[in-house]
């Protein structure tokens, strides 16, 4: 294959982290972005290179559209080319409706939504630039689709980035640029950490219908799947990667 180079944001941790060492593995060179933990994403990158790939890091916040569309050069710059953008960061907030600030929306919807936006616009930019086409993936998050509480302005950007994202898709169709969505379900990573302890998590994850809580490896396999050309025909699509989590259960 001719080199591949992919960029991951929020790749320092998580399902960020996940995607980029899936990505390795199926032959791409990395650019690892982070916003803050500069250390994490060192780590990152040695395990990237553990796999012969090549790896960089790219500092930068996706809530400023500035520093997207440097992530986007830098990358380019540093490895030659961009092939693959997974647009994985994100912030959330949990509060009641009532209780939101002005602030709180735009701190979210600004890394969110418009993180996705601006990143995604910086890279088909150079895909288009450099021919070829290339391959764009957002992570949303099944808070697309289901309203859950205390958690609006996350539920909002994530119903918003998946139209987004298939409307990218039918106008960089020309380009041969695909667009898609990877929509996880409940998956083990340190942000979950942040709302309940391991052992409410793994109680919890028992009732989902595969039994389990996600993996990153989960989500970075389906990341794999729709930036590798076994899905070169699919674009504007949504792969839900939840266990179940959103079918009916006659039990409720």
């Amino acid at each position: 294959m001719a080199k591949q180079v992919a960029l991951v944001t929020g790749a320092n941790r998580g399902i960020g982290r996940g995607c980029a060492l899936a990505l390795a593995r199926e032959g791409m060179d990395v650019a690892i972005n982070f916003r803050s933990h500069r250390e994490e994403a060192e780590e990152v990158a040695a395990e990237v290179r553990a796999l012969n790939r090549e790896a960089i890091i790219v500092a930068g916040d996706v809530g400023l559209a500035d520093d997207c569309a440097r992530l986007i050069s830098e990358t380019a710059a540093g490895l030659g080319r961009l092939d693959v953008l997974v647009a994985n960061a994100a912030w959330s907030i949990r509060k009641p409706f009532l209780e939101l600030s002005a602030e709180d929306w735009r701190s979210v919807i600004d890394v969110t939504l418009g993180g996705v936006f601006h990143t995604c616009q910086a890279a088909c930019r150079q895909m288009v630039a450099q021919g070829g086409g290339g391959s764009v993936i957002a992570i949303s998050s099944v808070h697309a689709v289901l309203a859950f509480k205390n958690s609006l302005p996350y539920n909002a950007a994530k119903a918003g980035l998946n139209h987004m994202v298939r409307s990218i898709a039918n106008e960089m169709a020309p380009h041969g640029i695909r667009a898609n969505v990877v929509e996880p379900g409940w998956i083990e990573t340190p942000g979950e950490l942040r709302f309940a302890t391991r052992e409410e998590i793994a109680e919890s994850a028992r009732g989902l219908p595969l039994g389990r809580i996600g993996t990153i490896e989960d989500i970075g396999g389906a990341v794999a799947y729709l930036a590798g050309p076994r899905a070169s025909y699919v674009t504007g699509s949504v792969l839900r990667v939840d266990g179940g989590f959103v079918l009916p259960r006659p039990a409720l």
